[in-house]
């Protein structure tokens, strides 16, 4: 090693060229110092910077490919609560509610409108089930069910995107209520709307892979498009909900006029459940009016057992909606009061499938006469009279029970205290 050591230097009073050469010397030293420790720092906190987005890009990668891999290509889109909220305009048009949830009118990018449902319930499915549930809903396809859009499944966020329906659920046409007085179905309209959604039914119940119970059919999920084509909504959700909570949800929300007896005695629930309610519907379907209505007398407050009495009398036009003006296809129409009364059988092997209940309503298929329900007869025999009396008692002291008259905007369904029996 060699030292290069400089001349000697004088001194002179006032000179300060020695203090000033070793000044620099030691400037320079920090210099070289400081700037590789600098580098060395930003080098390092780059680094953990492209560590931390390479992690962060990595989760979102790697959730992206477990939802591609649940998503089956044709299936539900998959949106973010974030942009269903901008979608929706914060949730600010609120079309319905139901036992599931809220339904909120929203519009696509493309200006396409949807229906968001928001469920509000507790699921007892994790993400990766509810996923693969939707993607069962999603992928049947059949002209007479509502379309299934999309989903999101975000932390507690649970959504449903349906295809919008301009004409509004099939209550709303077939009950009279001041609002809609204007409102009517025709005749063939109307018996169209019966053949369809039976139809529709007979779909998810027979010629689906995954065969699906919808336990909640009734005229508040029949929704109308722009040409009165009948399309079953809200199907696949009792299973995605868990079949204990839709038991529940279906007693709560004042519809047990539609529930078949095995509901109430514990039995097996099967597609036969939904065969009654069914039944009930078309009843409401033909009569114009809900299957017990308080608003009416004694004698025509229970509207099966008024039209099961005209059917059997051979007068089927009498039981009719007043409303048609008699302007009626008959034979169509002892047609669907005999499949009707087929299907609100109590006994559940007595109940046709919803296959032979379109054979039935198409006229490709015998009908023979059927006997009275038993909960009918039941009725019946305690006496109409009596009935009515314990009913309309019951009925003015509670203020939970509204008038057919008093249907809102809300698709929510109208509490009528439609139990079958008084007992």
């Amino acid at each position: 090693m060699f030292v290069k050591v400089r001349p000697n230097v004088s001194l002179e009073p006032g000179g300060d060229t020695g203090g000033s050469g070793s000044g620099d010397a030691s400037n320079g030293h920090e210099k070289v110092l400081v700037i590789p420790i600098v580098l060395t720092m930003g080098v390092l906190i780059g680094l953990l910077c492209l560590l931390l987005y390479y992690n962060v890009h990595r989760k979102r990668y790697l959730k992206r490919s477990i939802e591609s891999s649940l998503i089956l290509e044709g299936a539900p889109l998959h949106f973010s609560y974030r942009d269903l909220q901008l979608r929706t305009s914060n949730f600010s048009q609120l079309l319905g509610t139901g036992g599931f949830g809220s339904v909120y009118k929203g519009s696509l990018s493309d200006g396409t409108l949807v229906a968001v449902k928001k469920l509000d319930r507790v699921f007892p499915h994790g993400q990766k089930e509810f996923i693969t549930e939707v993607n069962t809903i999603g992928s049947m396809h059949h002209m007479n069910l509502v379309r299934l859009c999309g989903y999101c499944s975000e932390g507690s966020h649970r959504l449903l995107v349906y295809e919008f329906m301009k004409n509004g659920s099939l209550d709303k046409w077939i009950f009279p209520s001041y609002q809609c007085r204007d409102r009517l179905l025709y005749w063939p309209t109307r018996f169209h709307i019966a053949v369809a959604t039976a139809q529709g039914i007979a779909y998810f119940h027979e010629q689906c892979r995954n065969r699906i119970i919808h336990c909640d059919i009734k005229p508040e999920n029949i929704l109308l498009d722009n040409n009165f084509c009948p399309k079953v909504s809200d199907f696949g959700l009792a299973k995605l909900m868990g079949r204990e909570h839709s038991h529940v949800v279906t007693m709560v929300r004042g519809t047990r006029g539609y529930l078949a007896p095995e509901w109430v005695s514990n039995r097996p629930i099967t597609v036969k459940a939904d065969v009654y309610s069914y039944g009930m519907l078309l009843l409401e379907i033909l009569g114009g009016r809900r299957n017990l209505d308080m608003s009416y007398d004694a004698e025509d407050f229970f509207y099966p057992g008024w039209a099961y009495k005209e059917m059997t009398n051979g007068t089927p036009l009498k039981a009719v909606d007043k409303r048609l003006g008699g302007a009626v296809d008959e034979e169509e129409l002892t047609r669907a009061l005999k499949v009707a009364f087929w299907c609100i059988q109590d006994e559940v092997s007595m109940r046709p499938s919803m296959g032979e209940v379109v054979k039935m309503l198409e006229g490709s298929m015998d009908i023979s006469a059927p006997p009275m329900p038993q909960t009918v007869l039941e009725l019946v025999e305690e006496g109409l009279e009596q009935v009515y009396r314990a009913m309309k008692r019951d009925f003015n002291q509670s203020s939970s029970f509204t008038m057919t008259t008093c249907t809102d905007t809300s698709s929510r369904a109208t509490c009528s205290y439609s139990t079958m029996s008084p007992r």
